[in-house]
């Protein structure tokens, strides 16, 4: 489990929705027509650098709108608020008001972070307009279907939108929580065999410590850890199996390093296996969901010929199965994965 240095396409193409995947974002009510776009939060004039607390630039701005816009925005932004959480009832959005909008100029889709805040109790709410990209919106479906996690997500034409996912970014938990006297390392390196494994069943790349986050749950006995990805830019793009195995990027070597500490070959095995009956678990619930995502998602051009044949040689090579040569799309090789669970988890 020794991490490399991965080399993965920084600037990965922008793939439009297609006609058959918005039917089926209508389908399953993913679809919806907002009052204000991505472009329309484009129209700033200029924008200033958002610092942390230790004077270090974020790499986000916060644009400047013209005076006689801002309402409208603010406006357009609260009801999009109200579709995202309370399917468009804006009774919950009658006491709250825009406090930020902030600007991301790092990474593929350059997103709006936007700050909503209830003036009754100063209780704040975050939500990203995104420019849609049918690659980001597959991998949200995957990680709704496969994985233990639900996402929140609308999409109208070229416009995205996404709920906040909450927790302590993975590179920030590495260097202030991982050692915490008062946590379980073994349950952290468990959660992590974990989210190794489900990132490669789903083929979501680039799980970087920056790109997942950390959540802590109190039980009653224990603190509970969960790993969940914030970043599905790069779904079944890359060609290189090792993109979508988070051991090996040089970022999550804390991570690593915590599983050969706490674990042992069998318990690692153990943990695997525990993740793939899981996802057969929810394979089988959503089984129409899943064929109905298969069948859109084939039809797609979503990365390069070199890139599936170079990662369908890799997969029958990590996995010692020539049935990976046969595959002729990204989503042929998911659904081979899916296949080996359902075999193995039989046996």
């Amino acid at each position: 489990m020794e991490p490399t240095d991965v080399k993965i396409s920084r600037k990965k193409p922008v793939f439009p929705v297609s006609a058959a995947l918005q039917k089926y974002l209508k389908s399953y009510q993913r679809d919806s027509k907002l009052p204000i776009t991505y472009n329309d939060l484009l129209m700033f004039n200029e924008s200033y650098p958002i610092m942390d607390k230790n004077g270090k630039d974020t790499l986000w701005e916060g644009p400047i709108y013209p005076s006689d816009q801002l309402e409208n925005l603010h406006n357009g932004l609260k009801v999009i608020y109200a579709n995202l959480k309370a399917s468009g009832n804006l009774r919950i959005v009658q006491h709250k008001y825009i406090d930020k909008i902030e600007y991301c100029t790092f990474g593929n889709t350059h997103p709006f972070r936007v700050r909503i805040v209830n003036r009754l109790n100063d209780v704040y709410d975050y939500f990203y307009v995104k420019k849609a990209d049918a690659s980001r919106i597959y991998g949200l479906e995957m990680e709704e279907i496969l994985s233990p996690n639900q996402v929140n997500y609308l999409v109208d034409r070229e416009t995205l939108i996404e709920e906040h996912i909450a927790g302590i970014p993975g590179d920030v938990f590495a260097k202030t929580y991982l050692y915490n006297p008062e946590y379980n390392q073994t349950r952290i390196a468990k959660e992590f065999v974990k989210f190794n494994e489900r990132c490669l069943v789903m083929l979501l790349g680039d799980m970087r410590a920056y790109n997942f986050v950390v959540q802590i749950t109190p039980d009653f006995d224990d603190i509970q850890f969960r790993i969940r990805a914030i970043d599905f830019d790069q779904q079944f793009y890359e060609g290189n199996v090792k993109v979508y195995l988070p051991q090996f990027f040089k970022e999550n070597f804390p991570y690593v390093k915590l599983c050969m500490e706490e674990l042992t070959d069998k318990t690692f095995l153990q943990y695997q296996q525990e993740e793939k009956s899981s996802i057969l678990h929810r394979v089988r619930s959503e089984r129409h969901r899943l064929a109905d995502l298969r069948d859109v998602s084939n039809a797609d051009v979503l990365t390069t010929a070199e890139n599936t044949n170079t990662l369908k040689i890799g997969m029958a090579e990590h996995f010692a199965d020539p049935n990976y040569l046969e595959c002729k799309t990204m989503t042929d090789i998911i659904e081979l994965n899916v296949k080996n669970i359902i075999r193995q988890v039989k046996l």
